[in-house]
């Protein structure tokens, strides 16, 4: 009987996951994760600061327990603390403070589900690592999941290629809807818990806050992009990303507008007023950090610059092994430096880079 080690989160995709692989015969074992100490934050001077109201990491793990002991199968704890915060946590700071917006979930992906819990799961005996990701793989293709609403490629385009090796996605091939039938009809733990959002070690606090304990706040000027003035002062560059519109900080301006930009160096967040987006719009971009999982290399094909966003048709100019010069004439909003941009063949996803300046014109855009 081959076994099968299943990433558990608490929730339930990755529950449905488990209880499909133990109907098919596996040997099904669960492993819950740990990436992140929940009772305690350090300030930004180094102090720990003792938070509530935080990441329910305890609740997740009851609940992967209570799952694993209806479906009859042993669950494993492991703590990778110190390497999210080497590995995720530590890039999702430096990148704030470039004036850059990271996605941690991509290299949480990268480096911690698909490497070290790849390995711990291989103690275990695993010949599979299942996790409940909205996902295919067919043909040794990364494919993206039925459920065009939950598909999670993009999340998964900064994996290494070989770390897909023996890997299954139980649940890529059914609708969510579908997922919260099974696990009903079973009356799983998790059936009705609603799924987590946003960025997990933050869970429900207010960001601006969270961020404080990690990165001084550097006060500055709200310019608008084009008369130059000085229209607001923001609370720090690392709480804005381009095209936001609420929050913003103009007090007693009720015309309406967005962050089109960003001064690192002179400590400017630029904003731009009326309804016409056109502050937000490109037409190429420049990606590095390139992660091919295809053994594709087209010239054309579709990208996504944002989890939610909509294909947009790309043509590709292959600069370096490692850089790529993504141009789409149609134009794309809110492109946005630190961000993924992940490419697609169809239904396969290809791999991913990291935006790293985008363009108008043929010219960088000045106020990005």
């Amino acid at each position: 009987m081959e076994t099968v080690v299943v990433g558990m989160s608490g929730g339930v995709d990755s529950s449905v996951a488990t209880y499909l692989l133990k109907e098919k015969g596996y040997n099904v074992i669960g492993l819950f994760m740990r990436n992140w100490d929940a009772t305690l934050n350090n300030d930004i001077e180094g102090n720990p600061t003792l938070n509530n109201n935080i990441c329910p990491q305890e609740q997740d793990y009851n609940d992967a327990l209570a799952v694993c002991n209806e479906l009859n199968i042993p669950l494993h704890r492991i703590d990778f603390i110190k390497e999210y915060w080497d590995n995720v946590f530590s890039y999702f700071l430096n990148e704030l403070k470039l004036g850059r917006t990271p996605n941690p979930d991509l290299m949480c992906n990268k480096y911690i589900k698909f490497d070290l819990f790849l390995k711990e799961a291989k103690k275990l005996g695993a010949d599979y690592v299942a996790t409940g990701h909205y996902a295919r793989i067919k043909n040794g293709k990364l494919l993206r999941g039925i459920d065009d609403n939950k598909d999670q490629t993009y999340f998964l385009a900064q994996v290494p290629k070989e770390n897909f090796k023996n890997i299954i996605f139980p649940v890529g091939d059914l609708k969510k809807e579908e997922v919260r039938k099974i696990a009903l009809s079973i009356n799983l733990k998790t059936a009705k818990k609603k799924d987590s959002t946003g960025i997990c070690f933050i869970g429900e606090r207010n960001y601006q806050k969270f961020l404080h304990n990690y990165l001084k706040p550097n006060p500055g000027d709200i310019v608008d992009v084009e008369t130059k003035k000085v229209v607001g002062r923001h609370t720090g560059l690392m709480n804005y990303t381009i095209g936001q519109r609420r929050n913003v900080g103009i007090s007693g301006n009720l015309e309406r507008h967005y962050v089109c930009g960003k001064n690192v160096e002179k400590n400017i967040l630029y904003v731009a007023f009326g309804e016409d987006s056109k502050y937000l719009e490109s037409d190429a971009c420049i990606i590095d950090n390139i992660n091919f999982i295809s053994d594709e290399r087209p010239i054309n094909c579709t990208a996504k610059f944002r989890y939610r966003s909509t294909d947009i048709p790309v043509k590709l100019t292959y600069l370096d092994d490692n850089t790529i010069e993504v141009s789409y004439p149609d134009m794309a909003k809110a492109v946005t430096p630190g961000q993924a941009c992940v490419l697609y063949l169809g239904e396969e996803c290809l791999g991913s880079g990291i935006i790293k300046l985008v363009k108008k014109n043929g010219e960088k855009l000045w106020y990005l």
